[in-house]
């Protein structure tokens, strides 16, 4: 109906599909915009996030990609997925700043910068009750391997990150880094292998924890 092009609201957009939404917005629809952005908003932000570490500096690399996919809408074909194409977007954005930021590394390791909202990557596995001498160990294990993941080489680092974020496919990781999806679970497993070794080194004998695999869709 013509006046549902006026407005697509939550409720009437719920149902939709994400390609309906863009075709939508490309038509003057604001609302399903609006729409796409609340369905993409996490996984915007947790791309963003994995390349930049820092969540105040994420939310400005999130609106940012937001707003600069509502300006190349119309040039959207529909030949990846519209998330896809959003990430890639967002990474292009992220690495973009990161390269500006001259205290990058000093960001990332630094623990006030990962907020309630930062990939805990390795985190450990299935919360269970601990005494408190068990809460410092694994606080203390948890600050060492933030350390230690900052100095893994970059494509190591990148996506071990943005797999561990949960938020992205592995075919959407490889989008964003530019990788055959076989290549970007080398790299996961290659950082895994890494960081088990420089925790050895430093007298760790726990295994490092797996992060959360992206999913395979």
């Amino acid at each position: 109906m013509a006046e549902s092009r006026d407005c697509v609201t939550v409720t009437d957009s719920s149902g939709a599909s994400d390609l309906d939404l863009v075709r939508l917005a490309q038509a003057g629809d604001t609302g399903a915009f609006g729409e796409l952005v609340e369905r993409n908003r996490r996984a915007v932000f947790r791309a963003a996030l994995a390349a930049v570490g820092s969540a105040a500096e994420a939310d400005d690399v999130t609106q940012e990609a937001f707003v600069t996919a509502y300006r190349k809408l119309s040039g959207f074909r529909g030949d990846a997925a519209f998330r896809t194409w959003l990430l890639a977007i967002t990474w292009r954005k992220a690495i973009d700043r990161r390269n500006s930021m001259t205290r990058w590394l000093r960001l990332t390791v630094s623990q006030r910068d990962f907020g309630e909202d930062t990939p805990d990557i390795m985190d450990s596995a299935p919360s269970r009750d601990r005494s408190p001498e068990e809460d410092l160990a694994a606080a203390e294990l948890q600050r060492t391997l933030r350390r230690l993941i900052a100095t893994l080489p970059k494509k190591l680092r990148d996506a071990l990150l943005l797999a561990g974020s949960g938020e992205h496919s592995y075919e959407q990781i490889g989008q964003m880094l530019g990788a055959p999806v076989g290549t970007v679970k080398w790299r996961v497993s290659e950082a895994r292998r890494l960081l088990k070794q420089k925790l050895a080194a430093l007298g760790h004998t726990e295994s490092v924890p797996r992060p959360i695999d992206a999913r395979s869709r």
